[in-house]
């Protein structure tokens, strides 16, 4: 049994500020630019995986998008990433779509979805980075990521 408990909202707070900090040297730094962002969050989430908890990954390959599932004791977290590419509509209708058909799948009512935004010509992640509420089409509570 894991000690403590994991606060999805905690959790959050200390992604924004890692993302914050270290997220533009980190996208420029990796191999492998495509999914880069992925790396990243699932980089941040290991130390929850490492404290007892785990993380489920299922990459849907070419669809710049990707579900996590965090569990740790009895929180579960679900989240959708989508990556926002040059050229393309905002991703939110789809992802909040998506992320909605897997929250039902995981039996959750609340979860993530991460926008990874890697148009030209935007200002310094730091600076770009936001977070909103919104409502999938089920209704379920999901907090958008922008960055």
């Amino acid at each position: 049994m894991p000690d403590g408990k994991l606060d999805p909202e905690k959790l959050l707070e200390a992604f924004l500020t890692f993302w914050r900090q270290h997220g533009e040297p980190l996208l420029k730094s990796a191999p492998y630019h495509e999914i880069a962002p992925h790396l990243v969050l699932m980089a941040f989430l290991h130390r929850v995986v490492n404290g007892g908890g785990t993380l489920e990954r299922e990459y849907a390959i070419g669809s710049d998008r990707m579900d996590l599932c965090l569990r740790y004791g009895d929180v579960t977290l679900g989240m959708e990433l989508k990556v926002w590419r040059e050229g393309r509509p905002d991703p939110i209708k789809a992802g909040l779509e998506q992320l909605d058909r897997y929250l039902a799948g995981l039996g959750i009512a609340q979860g993530w979805l991460v926008i990874f935004d890697q148009r030209q010509g935007l200002p310094p992640i730091a600076e770009r980075t936001t977070t909103e509420l919104a409502m999938t089409p089920s209704d379920r509570a999901v907090v958008v990521i922008r960055g």
